[in-house]
């Protein structure tokens, strides 16, 4: 049997109804190429989390074929479960085991001997930066360090194919951003990242490639490039250093105050927030922390429905 190893993962007609005649998912089309960054976004409830549940065996598909490294979901399941690392939304190992019994468990489920488990989880520790933890009861341990842990044990068992299904969802920007670094060298080391999120910004920070799902359906497949080229204004609230009364007038920027302590900014596609940034501290006003002022996944979703090629 020839494998693809070009590609991580091929979904083709994925479908799943449930009993009450409701289609979570409907003909989803999808090819995630070997070592990419990719990013599944949506809103909640928009099928995300079935898609990842029927790709690592835990949801049964009504229909459609599902490929990881060129094994057969249907055919080869113990193939593409040794494949695939799952990092679910919620803490879900024992809060009563040491950090290193979660993993070397965990590896003696996909039948990794025992002595072999506990060097694997050894270096996953390692790499994750708990292994001063290993011995320490999972209830004890940071939000950030349980984290940690849920990605080394999808990890132990050496998984070619890294699924994160809305990793950072509940947590502070800290442990967002460390967390992000940390996905980043796991991908450079040559693991294949899938990342479920709702969040735009996730994606754009560390993402190659994205699809967007909503009601079930890929209404969106492309480089993330193309796709942030979709937005055509982008408001950003800016809070400031120190207040001011008044702003200058640069030129090309569309500048308001909320309050002396606040400022919005519109920049179009072709405007850089770097540039502004920088022009700003030259006129003395420094920036303290930024958002965006709109849900931009909710403005693509928009441009998307409202596209002649979303009606056709």
């Amino acid at each position: 049997m020839t494998i693809e190893t070009s590609k991580a993962l091929t979904l083709s007609g994925l479908t799943k109804v449930y009993p009450n005649n409701v289609k979570a998912i409907e003909n989803i089309n999808l090819e995630v190429e070997s070592g990419d960054f990719f990013a599944l976004l949506g809103p909640n409830g928009a099928g995300k989390s079935t898609t990842i549940g029927i790709i690592s065996s835990l949801v049964n598909k009504t229909a459609g074929r599902v490929s990881v490294f060129g094994f057969d979901l249907d055919k080869q399941k113990n193939q593409v479960k040794r494949n695939i690392g799952l990092v679910p939304q919620e803490i879900n190992f024992n809060q009563f085991e040491k950090a290193i019994d979660v993993l070397t468990i965990h590896a003696g489920y996909h039948g990794i001997p025992r002595a072999e488990a506990g060097e694997r989880a050894a270096e996953c520790l390692q790499q994750l930066n708990l292994w001063d933890k290993r011995h320490t009861i999972t209830r004890h341990l940071s939000g950030g360090m349980k984290r940690r842990l849920m990605i080394a044990r999808a990890l132990v068992h050496s998984p070619k194919l890294l699924i994160l299904d809305e990793p950072t969802a509940g947590v502070d920007i800290e442990i967002r951003r460390s967390m992000w670094d940390l996905m980043r060298q796991i991908n450079e080391q040559g693991t294949t990242i899938i990342l479920t999120t709702h969040y735009l910004e996730e994606a754009e920070s560390m993402c190659r490639n994205i699809a967007i799902i909503d009601h079930g359906r890929i209404i969106e497949h492309s480089d993330i490039g193309t796709l942030l080229d979709k937005l055509e204004l982008d408001s950003f609230i800016l809070d400031l250093q120190s207040p001011v009364d008044t702003l200058p007038d640069i030129n090309g920027y569309h500048l308001s105050l909320a309050d002396s302590c606040t400022l919005i900014a519109d920049l179009t596609r072709e405007q850089n927030l770097s540039e502004l940034f920088s022009i700003l501290s030259d006129e003395g006003i420094t920036i303290k922390s930024m958002k965006n002022k709109t849900n931009r996944l909710e403005q693509l979703f928009m441009n998307l429905v409202e596209s002649p090629k979303a009606n056709v």
